[in-house]
């Protein structure tokens, strides 16, 4: 048959696509299918000891059988239903055992607070100390990191000299060796020169240090308006990717300072507050396919007191789970060992909930690969069978 263009036609007409092509793949890989924490556990850094993680844990458990007291009496406080809530008690408590804490960043900001420099100074070092102990014991959990100060005008080189002096001294204590993971978090982000300082930073370290090119990585918090907006109007979510180059490995949500910058008060700042919503959602926009991991903020009413006290902060906890999972934020803050056992059930829960009909789903559409397939009145198209497969791999 006859057609119109001939290939080295097409081929010239294709070129500025093809040119353009090229850096879009890089900048939107997708996700590579690394395992993502569904947590990070925040403690400040003058509380660190190289076997934090192993001490939640037992606390953690403890908590549980007090005021979970069995499977059914905890599933009820959290709305599980009665048919999971024995599996899910089981995977709590042998996760509990084995890997309590996923992530764990040992923070020097609002965890720690502002200190003398020569208080810093040292808490910097034994953290550096710890950190290693911790590596030489196996104890530390697979993700770790340090949150510093934010770079404003009088906290940038604080919050520099800290990250230095753990870096600097752990490597020295491992004989040049960082732990798995290991990311520096950068707080209260309003300009992309405040990442381009701490890339920049970064690459005057490593050889400095012996170390490979780009194996300092970061992550950002996105917790003020000016991280959604700049003053020109344009989102500078994209620009901190790119001031960034190449080293962040996630973004953050901070809900409590950003519902502040927008002037929401006390009573009303919480995870599910809809101006929330709308800045996970253009972080989702901004981020989508880069391959940066997305993690929700933290629930701030701890389950602490009475079994009822703890009970309503239990399901307080999980409702924000859910609604984070929902909107497609697999990870998020916990700041208290009893909101251990209510991260993973509702995680878990999750998961658990929609197997059976994503197993139905996908098995239809992989009979009938290539077509439009009716389950139940949930219509799939054929490009929904990767987002199935995404489910599965995740859960």
């Amino acid at each position: 048959m006859k057609t119109t263009l001939n290939t080295q036609e097409l081929e010239t007409l294709a070129t500025p696509l093809n040119a353009a092509l090229v850096p879009f793949m890089r900048r939107f890989p997708g996700n590579a299918g690394e395992r993502q924490p569904v947590h990070t556990v925040y403690g400040g850094a003058h509380l660190f000891k190289s076997d934090t993680a192993r001490k939640l844990g037992e606390k953690a458990r403890q908590i549980l059988d007090e005021h979970g007291v069995d499977p059914f009496v905890f599933g009820r406080a959290i709305g599980l239903e009665d048919a999971h809530a024995e599996t899910i008690w089981k995977r709590v408590t042998e996760k509990l055992q084995r890997e309590p804490v996923e992530d764990f960043r040992v923070d020097f900001e609002d965890g720690y607070g502002n200190r003398s420099d020569e208080e810093e100074d040292g808490h910097a070092a034994v953290v550096a100390r710890e950190l290693a102990a911790g590596m030489r014991d196996d104890t530390l959990p697979p993700f770790i990191g340090i949150r510093i100060k934010p770079f404003s005008q009088e906290l940038m080189r604080r919050g520099l000299r800290t990250m230095d002096i753990v870096v600097s001294t752990l490597l020295a204590e491992t004989g040049g060796k960082l732990p798995g993971n290991f990311v520096v978090t950068l707080p209260k982000i309003q300009l992309p020169e405040q990442v381009t300082l701490l890339a920049d930073v970064f690459d005057a370290m490593e050889p400095r240090l012996g170390l490979a090119p780009h194996t300092l990585r970061l992550e950002f918090m996105i917790e003020t308006t000016q991280s959604i907006l700049s003053a020109r109007g344009e989102s500078n979510l994209p620009q901190f990717l790119d001031a960034a180059r190449g080293r962040a490995v996630a973004a953050h949500f901070g809900t409590y300072d950003y519902t502040a910058s927008c002037n929401i008060t006390a009573a009303e700042q919480r995870m599910d507050h809809p101006s929330c919503d709308f800045a996970r959602h253009m972080m989702q926009v901004a981020y989508a396919g880069t391959g940066l991991w997305l993690s929700d903020g933290a629930t701030n009413v701890l389950p602490i007191g009475d079994r009822d006290t703890i009970h309503r902060a239990w399901k307080l906890h999980v409702d924000h789970i859910r609604h984070s999972l929902v909107h497609a934020y697999y990870q998020g803050w916990d700041l208290h060992p009893a909101q251990l056992p209510t991260r993973y059930a509702a995680v878990y829960d999750f998961f658990l909930s929609g197997l059976k009909p994503a197993t139905e789903r996908l098995r239809n559409f992989m009979e009938k690969a290539g077509q439009a397939t009716l389950v139940g009145d949930v219509f799939g198209r054929a490009a929904t069978g990767e987002r199935l497969l995404n489910y599965f791999i995740r859960g």
